[in-house]
């Protein structure tokens, strides 16, 4: 009989920094090429830096921005990051005028004011900086079957579950306002082998999971576990795991 995975529907915020996926190192330095430096860049809406630390390994100086305290404090160290509260359309006066070689938002900006984010943006870039919105779409398991269940659980059992602004990630930000030089980047493929767990570890961090536990739809989760838990067999058995990376990519000319 196969083993029922461990219920990580019921787990707190420790969670999302453990299961979210890290982005490639690939990505920070491709974006590097386009900026006029690699002096600072800013991660805006940084979570707990899974995208931060990737940017530290390539510029010089990197701040990290969030206005949640908690995601604050479970932010991955690095000796080139520095981390602040702050919300994304109110960056601290700390980030002088003209100082920022790129401003990236890392599957956050459909949470923004955009209009007033921008506006911070063309105040903190330099001339010729990159701005980079980015997104990582649903997830693609190499199992059709388990890939299959997947994808039912994302689409159709948590469909009313979804913010509305979830749409915008769908469609790789396409259907936002964008009023800087658009560049064509094409954005390697975040890749990650994945237990059982680590699978259920994610799906817990999904805002349409919270919004279903909050409406004592609990039985939704707990079908989904017992379902993957039965395709997967073996829950220590690693799956490789695909989630593509889009977004809007442009630069800020003063």
């Amino acid at each position: 009989m196969t083993r029922a995975a461990r219920n990580w529907f019921t787990e707190g915020g420790r969670a999302y920094a453990d299961f979210r996926p890290s982005y490639p190192s690939t990505l920070a330095a491709e974006l590097a090429e386009l900026t006029p430096s690699t002096a600072l860049a800013l991660d805006v809406g940084c979570g707990n830096g899974q995208f931060t630390t990737t940017l530290g390994d390539v510029f010089e100086e990197v701040v990290g921005l969030d206005p949640s305290e908690e995601q604050i404090a479970n932010a991955a160290p690095h000796p080139r990051v520095e981390y602040v509260q702050a919300p994304a359309e109110s960056l601290p006066s700390s980030i002088h005028d003209g100082s920022a070689s790129l401003v990236s938002v890392a599957q956050a900006a459909h949470w923004f004011d955009l209009p007033k984010f921008y506006d911070e943006v063309t105040r903190v870039s330099a001339d010729g900086g990159i701005l980079a919105l980015l997104c990582y779409g649903i997830l693609h398991i190499d199992d059709p079957a388990i890939d299959e269940r997947a994808q039912r659980f994302y689409a159709d059992d948590l469909d009313a579950y979804w913010p509305p602004t979830r749409r915008l990630v769908e469609r790789e930000y396409r259907d936002l306002p964008f009023p800087f030089e658009e560049l064509e980047f094409r954005a390697p493929s975040i890749e990650k082998n994945l237990t059982l767990d680590a699978l259920l570890g994610y799906f817990s961090t999904w805002s349409a999971v919270r919004a279903a536990r909050e409406a004592g739809q609990e039985h939704l989760l707990e079908a989904v576990g017992r379902d993957l838990a039965e395709l997967w067999g073996d829950p220590s058995t690693e799956r490789l795991t695909t989630w593509p990376i889009g977004g809007r990519v442009g630069r800020v000319n003063r």
